[in-house]
């Protein structure tokens, strides 16, 4: 049986689950030789990111994030292209944000400023993917090369937007000034008191809703349709009446606008100001969401309730286990993108051949 033969079950669950087991397990063996019991390792981990309300708040707030980058890197792959830059995407797309808030902080109330703002960041990163969008359709830059650079020229430009113009007067800080009150996404402790003190918001429900977005369109639309011909086969899809150019700047477009969309929780759910780091390292996280998640919604939202759980759990477990230091996590993460990206189909022959024997 060839690997791509075999049943969605098998691509879709099994193979990602032993992934991830794979990854954790040399994880485990990492944290033997630091000394540390992996077990009760584990067990702190689970008891601080999901067990407990407040922590498992705090991983979805991060989560939030991590949809939005995860489906910004999947709906481009939906069409055979490897965006690596939702990191420079989302970093445009806070200044997007940011320059909306400055702008009219002072003057609209909240339920005309928080969509302002939801709407500068898309449009911002948006513009930025439409960038090397065009390079790939037009002059034939591969994208992955662009969009590598990109991500270096944005933080150039961000450096030079803040330092420039947007540190107050007298103020030390690469940042902006805080916005208003106003600019303020509602937090979900709000509505449920059991979360406790935790920046969860509003931008966790909109990366739920963008979920169910992504799965209808690309699942059940005609244009999903001609999007996954285009990724399937770009040659057949031509023929068969689809302006590939068309679609890679159209999906570009929205996986720029996703990635852009990150920035509302980072910066209008938690911060209240743009900070010069704010992004970190996000939009690399939505590479191995998309790859652990295999371009599914459920799978994506799956994989990013994980990321947000390894950086929440690892910061108490750093803090209980001094021997395991917080890179830790940032390696645990190079483990599971190695394992999911690089390594996916490391297993796939062994299960065809299992699942050959049985039928």
């Amino acid at each position: 049986m060839n690997t791509n033969d075999m049943p969605r079950w098998a691509t879709a669950f099994v193979l990602p689950v032993l992934n991830l087991l794979s990854a954790l397990l040399v994880a485990a063996l990492v944290i033997h030789l630091l000394g540390e019991d992996p077990v009760d390792s584990m067990r702190i981990l689970i008891n601080s990111a999901i067990v407990n309300p407040e922590g498992l708040s705090y991983t979805l707030f991060y989560a939030s994030t991590f949809i939005f980058t995860g489906l910004s890197v999947s709906i481009a792959m939906q069409a055979g292209l490897f965006n690596i830059g939702s990191e420079g995407q989302m970093y445009i797309g806070g200044l997007g944000l940011t320059l909306a808030m400055l702008a009219f902080d002072a003057t609209l109330p909240w339920w005309l400023l928080i969509p302002c703002g939801i709407l500068g960041a898309a449009v911002f990163g948006a513009l930025w993917g439409f960038l090397p969008g065009y390079l790939q359709a037009k002059r034939g830059s591969h994208i992955v090369v662009t969009t590598i650079m990109f991500n270096f020229i944005a933080a150039s430009l961000m450096n030079f937007f803040i330092v420039k113009y947007l540190i107050p007067p007298g103020e030390q800080n690469t940042a902006s000034r805080v916005f208003s009150a106003a600019a303020e996404m509602p937090r979900l402790n709000s509505w449920f008191p059991i979360l406790g003190d935790t920046p969860l918001n509003v931008s966790f429900l909109l990366a739920i809703f963008a979920l169910a977005v992504y799965g209808v369109v690309v699942s059940r639309s005609a244009w999903g349709y001609k999007l996954r011909a285009t990724g399937l086969n770009k040659h057949a899809a031509h023929y068969a009446g689809i302006r590939i150019s068309k679609m890679i700047i159209v999906v570009m477009l929205i996986s720029g606008a996703l990635a852009g969309l990150g920035s509302v929780n980072s910066i209008m759910g938690s911060t209240h100001y743009l900070s010069l780091n704010f992004v970190g390292g996000a939009g690399f996280v939505g590479i191995a969401i998309a790859l652990m998640g295999r371009q599914h919604p459920v799978g994506i939202f799956l994989s990013a309730v994980l990321f947000g759980a390894l950086i929440q759990g690892g910061f108490d477990l750093s803090l209980e286990k001094p021997n395991i230091p917080t890179e830790t996590f940032i390696f645990i993460q190079g483990l599971i993108i190695l394992f999911c990206g690089a390594m996916e189909n490391f297993y796939a022959p062994a299960i065809a051949k299992l699942i050959k024997a049985k039928g």
